[in-house]
């Protein structure tokens, strides 16, 4: 097995690890691409039930997400809370212990690229 579907396999089993306790959050990877200064690119797609919340984690790279539907906040440990809705974007530093809730009444649907260091699992949970 080559190196790259190797760790994309990994990646993919560690997201459903972290966030199988959860069936109000549902991610899956559309794509998963190496690209510059040893990263890679990881493209998924994310439900967030009305409710639910995607638990408190971190990632080791950035995550840039674009809210298709629904509205909620982003809770970033150290930043006020941040109230998302359809049409808006938002940026969650590398390393950031962060987590999403639901507070609407239609499922929360993102469209989210992470860019992150290769080798690495996707998320991690955070206490």
């Amino acid at each position: 097995m080559n190196s790259i579907r190797k760790w994309t396999i990994l990646g993919i089993v560690a997201v459903g690890a972290i966030f199988a306790q959860n069936a109000g959050v549902k991610r899956t990877v559309v794509k998963t691409q190496d690209v510059s200064g040893g990263h890679q690119a990881v493209i998924a797609s994310v439900t967030i039930a009305p409710g639910a919340s995607a638990g408190r984690h971190t990632h080791p790279g950035e995550e840039m997400s674009y809210v298709i539907e629904g509205e909620g906040e982003i809770l970033i440990d150290g930043q006020p809370p941040l109230q998302i809705k359809a049409s808006d974007g938002f940026v969650v530093p590398a390393g950031a212990i962060h987590d999403a809730h639901n507070t609407g009444t239609v499922p929360i649907k993102l469209a989210a690229v992470y860019y992150i260091e290769k080798g690495k699992p996707l998320a991690t949970p955070a206490k």
